[in-house]
């Protein structure tokens, strides 16, 4: 199928990813009110991502952030958005493309997307990837415990059922 160029599978996804971003966007302007609160799970390898080196460590595939109570500086553009995360009680920044977005839900209205597909190779070729940040000279990022990588690869392999979480 990647030779017919009507791919609707992939323009549909495209779509979609601009539901989670618009529902980003509302959320940096307006803030989540109620009971509102996002699960993103999003490819760490995926060109364009930017994460400080030991939380890549600890999640090599995929990661799941939650925005809800405690994030902050959240900036939405038309093909990324950033935040900032608490990790360790310290101040972390994310920037993640939505091409790299592998899942979204608000489980207080019970909405979820998954996305099966991954972005095309040209898609890839015509978006350079971003150079990842190096750790800062003041030490803001420390280095892993080879235990504690241990530890977190195999929480990272954990999956998490969303219906745990939503109201019966």
């Amino acid at each position: 199928m990647p030779s017919d160029p009507l791919r609707y599978d992939l323009w549909i996804e495209d779509a979609l990813r601009n539901v989670v971003a618009r529902a980003l966007r509302h959320a940096a302007t307006q803030g989540l009110s109620g009971q509102h609160h996002f699960y993103i799970t999003f490819r760490t390898g995926d060109g364009g991502v930017r994460m400080p080196a030991y939380l890549k460590a600890l999640h090599k595939d995929e990661m799941t952030i939650v925005l809800q109570h405690q994030f902050w500086d959240l900036h939405v553009e038309e093909t990324r958005f950033s935040v900032t995360l608490s990790f360790r009680g310290k101040s972390e920044r994310l920037t993640i493309p939505y091409t790299a977005v592998s899942a979204f839900a608000d489980p207080s209205v019970k909405f979820g997307l998954q996305f099966a597909h991954e972005p095309d190779a040209e898609a890839e070729k015509a978006t350079p990837p971003e150079k990842e940040e190096a750790p800062a000279a003041d030490g803001l990022w420390e280095e892993i415990d080879p235990t504690e990588q241990a530890a977190g690869e195999k929480a990272s392999e954990k999956v998490i059922a969303l219906d745990a979480f939503r109201k019966k």
